[in-house]
């Protein structure tokens, strides 16, 4: 799925995936992402390389692939009650995909703190 040619830069959240992440506000000290991801749909190879608070305001079940297409989180397999967490601290996640597969749009913003 990905290249080996292709930079972080390039695989960067609203670079790689600007149908399903868009920067709301940038400055020096932070970058704040909106996530959509409607029900059923999938996103293209990206990352999420910095340290970021996410809010979660929507959402029910995912399943996160690596670039070849293995699986590195299904909620699924925490039963169909499963509800995602409101808030979450990430250290930062590498190349992925997320596939909603929840009835459920995925809405999320996500404050990345610069270094």
């Amino acid at each position: 799925m990905t290249s080996e040619s292709t930079s972080p830069v390039e695989l960067d959240g609203p670079i790689a995936d600007p149908e399903h992440h868009r920067v709301l506000f940038e400055n020096d000290q932070v970058r704040v992402v909106q996530t959509t991801i409607l029900a059923g749909d999938t996103t293209p190879v990206h990352t999420h390389l910095t340290p970021h608070l996410i809010a979660f305001s929507s959402g029910s079940q995912f399943v996160r692939r690596d670039p070849e297409g293995a699986i590195l989180v299904d909620t699924r397999t925490h039963g169909a009650d499963y509800v995602i967490p409101p808030y979450a601290w990430v250290e930062g996640v590498g190349p992925h995909t997320i596939e909603n597969v929840g009835p459920d749009d995925i809405f999320a913003t996500s404050v990345e703190r610069k270094p």
